[in-house]
């Protein structure tokens, strides 16, 4: 092979993907650089933005405390989100990895049909059903007497945990289910015909096996969640607020483009070095199952 055909062999790859890294240079990156670029500009009521460099908003979230109280807030609702779908899903996907198959492409249409629909019409679904005195479910349980006040819902942290884990749940449930693929269903048999009971078999078969999905699903499930804002929007309210409706009151209702581009920064910083460090234990950890 000549030097020119080794040459044209070794451009054809950057030649293919050169649509798509434009494509993610000019969509992605550009638009975050202008975003933390635009963290350090000034901003005042009547004289708008100017375009210089001051660390005047980064100080305000760093020294203020509702800002401490808001990202506080954002992880933790995140993190009993993950946890509600990994208690609630795991054991979901070990029965749909059980199942024949029939039933299989049954449940698992009922477990993916969430995501064909929008996040805010289950959202709403939620509110419907739990919405103070006007809630559905709220007005049965109070009419058969079972309760006196409606159970406490919207503007919740509870609220909000639970509308995130339906939302989220299809995720975690798929990354065990994928990880279960591995798991050989004879070696579960042998370890009964020894003599192990079903916790022992849990405990130590199954469980090994299906953490690294279950790890993974984690990941998943926490940077969505901490990142969400329709769900937050419509059960949190203006009363509750977290990071992603905070950025969005600062750009739309106050104005304020510069703050609500510091705390869009900061949160982007925190899930990616969250997301990229768990993923680095979890790969060191479980790294024969990852090769």
């Amino acid at each position: 092979m000549s030097a020119s055909a080794e040459e044209r062999n070794a451009r054809t790859p950057w030649a293919l993907t050169a649509p798509a890294l434009m494509l993610f240079v000019g969509v992605l990156l550009i638009p975050l650089a202008m975003t933390v670029m635009l963290s350090f500009h000034d901003w005042g009521q009547y004289k708008g933005i100017e375009p210089v460099f001051i660390l005047k908003n980064w100080h305000e979230i760093v020294t203020d405390p509702y800002y401490a109280e808001m990202f506080g807030r954002t992880f933790r609702i995140a993190i009993l989100t993950t946890l509600l779908t990994a208690v609630l899903g795991a054991p979901e996907a070990y029965i749909l990895n059980r199942m024949s198959g029939r039933w299989k492409s049954v449940f698992l249409l009922v477990i993916l049909g969430p995501l064909l629909i929008s996040v805010v019409a289950r959202t709403l679904g939620w509110a419907l059903l739990f919405g103070g005195n006007n809630g559905l479910v709220n007005k049965l349980l109070m009419s058969a007497g079972l309760i006196r006040a409606p159970i406490p819902f919207m503007f919740t942290e509870t609220g909000m945990v639970v509308a995130l884990a339906h939302v989220m749940m299809p995720f975690m449930v798929l990354s065990v289910w994928a990880a279960l693929q591995r798991l050989d269903p004879q070696i579960e048999n042998a370890a009964m015909s020894l003599g192990a009971g079903p916790a022992t078999i849990i405990h130590r078969i199954i469980m090994p096996q299906i953490m690294p999905g279950v790890l993974s699903g984690a990941i998943i499930v926490f940077s969505l969640s901490a990142s969400a804002f329709a769900t937050p929007a419509i059960i949190g309210g203006r009363r509750l607020k977290v990071a992603a409706t905070l950025a969005y009151d600062e750009f739309l209702n106050t104005l304020n483009w510069p703050l609500g581009a510091a705390v869009a920064t900061l949160l982007l910083a925190a899930l990616v070095l969250i997301v990229v460090g768990s993923n680095a234990l979890i790969e060191r950890r479980y790294a024969e199952v990852f090769r």
